[in-house]
């Protein structure tokens, strides 16, 4: 596997990121997250999504550490700090679950709060449906596990085709035009720090392609699976979706409707928020989630 490392210097001086980096080597790529708090607290398991990193939680680990919680946020494979398969081919979904897996049990992680949104969902849930006792509950944000079995909406297709056709991919433009709030360029140079040059982006562009669309793609068995036990999860899981993403618009009714866990929830619609709601609203964000980690 041809591997890119996104040399270190391209990470000093990011505004708001300063905390210690981590790494746990599989199969010879190295994988980066953000291990803050107490080692032996409960810990919250910070999943991102495309084509952002673990940057995308910076403004909302310092106030779980504060509550008393363990935050761990990785960088999937081809994202933030972590290495970088060159060839498109060297991603897939199935390697996607099981690099975090292996993060998960790498760092021993139980009675494990989920916080998922965009892949980090797609990926997320299903290492909570395929390790239940790992998990205490789950908060789905801006997220959803589609099996292939109906149509993609159309935002999401537009997402698809631009991702393929644009001859720039920039991470941190795709940010920025799914965020309510004005960035700086200091912010946005930071989500496009990761990827020097187009040949880091092949994990960023591969990834709109590995949603499953129809129902015989290699994925959808196993999300079909995950949803048999996800309708049965009776823990805790709320959902804390944004008023402003076309993209998940409405996926939040249908966990609430199937799962039973979800059943008299506080759920929350976070208002003036995009698709990327850790970056318009993180403090409140994270203000939900120690408050509902603390009634559940």
């Amino acid at each position: 596997m041809d591997i890119l490392r996104t040399p270190d210097e391209r990470f000093a001086n990011l505004p708001g990121y300063d905390f210690t980096p981590h790494y746990v080597e599989i199969n010879g790529l190295r994988v980066h997250y953000i291990d803050e708090g107490p080692e032996d607290a409960d810990p919250v398991l910070l999943l991102h999504g495309e084509p952002s990193w673990s940057y995308l939680y910076r403004k909302m680990i310092p106030i779980l550490t504060a509550a008393g919680y363990r935050a761990v946020a990785p960088d999937l494979v081809g994202f933030g700090r972590s290495d970088k398969p060159a060839r498109r081919a060297s991603y897939s979904y199935q390697r996607h679950v099981e690099w975090m897996r292996t993060i998960m049990r790498a760092l021993n992680l139980w009675n494990i709060t989920l916080v998922c949104q965009d892949w980090g969902g797609l990926i997320g849930l299903r290492l909570a449906t395929e390790h239940e006792w790992r998990f205490a509950r789950i908060i789905a944000a801006n997220t959803f596990l589609p099996t292939g079995d109906t149509p993609p909406g159309a935002a999401f297709l537009r997402w698809q085709r631009y991702s393929q056709e644009t001859p720039v991919f920039h991470p941190g433009g795709i940010v920025k035009g799914a965020t309510v709030t004005e960035l700086s360029p200091e912010v946005i140079a930071a989500y496009d720090a990761p990827f020097p040059d187009e040949r880091y982006l092949a994990g960023a562009r591969e990834f709109p392609l590995l949603v499953p669309t129809t129902p015989d793609d290699a994925a959808s068995e196993p999300n079909r699976q995950a949803w048999e036990v996800l309708k049965q999860w009776k823990k805790p899981f709320l959902t804390a979706f944004s008023d402003s993403d076309p993209v998940t618009r409405g996926c939040d009714t249908i966990f609430q409707s199937l799962v039973p866990g979800a059943q008299g929830m506080p759920h929350t619609t976070i208002t003036g928020a995009g698709h990327f709601l850790q970056e318009d609203k993180g403090q409140e964000f994270a203000h939900l989630i120690v408050d509902f980690m603390a009634t559940t």
